[in-house]
């Protein structure tokens, strides 16, 4: 099998290729595709801890934990201690924080539009449906 015929080989390309293309369209804000993400998680709903962000965004904690950090010193996102547990933090996004994650919506949203050019309805919820499997199946061992 050559490898550009290979399901998953299509499937990582894909990913790389269009997370490179978000990072080129959304570099004069100094944000990553993967720190956006969670800025627009925090946007939607904010107070909510690390754990609850990983979640949230499929991320591993380890990786919250380093993209916070980034966030953080971007003056994005803060932190602040949960009066419910103390060995746990609550995330906040900051007014600035807000405002990038809002500007940057549309920018991924017309780039999701011109990726889906020519395509159906049917075919992007078939293809939603084939992914979703794509994820269950590949969480299982």
């Amino acid at each position: 099998m050559k490898i550009k015929q290979s399901v998953g080989y299509i499937i990582s390309n894909t990913g790389r290729r269009l997370n490179q293309r978000l990072q080129q369209l959304f570099q004069e804000y100094d944000v990553t595709p993967e720190q956006w993400s969670l800025l627009m998680c925090l946007d939607e709903q904010d107070a909510i801890t690390h754990k609850d962000l990983a979640q949230r965004t499929d991320k591993d904690p380890a990786n919250i934990t380093r993209l916070v950090d980034q966030l953080e010193r971007k003056a994005l996102v803060k932190r602040k201690a949960n009066p419910n547990d103390r060995r746990s933090q609550l995330l906040y996004i900051t007014e600035n924080g807000t405002i990038c994650a809002q500007a940057l919506a549309p920018i991924e949203e017309k780039y999701v539009q011109q990726m889906l050019t020519d395509i159906t309805p049917d075919e992007i919820n078939a293809f939603m449906r084939f992914m979703a499997k794509i994820n269950q199946n590949a969480g299982t061992q």
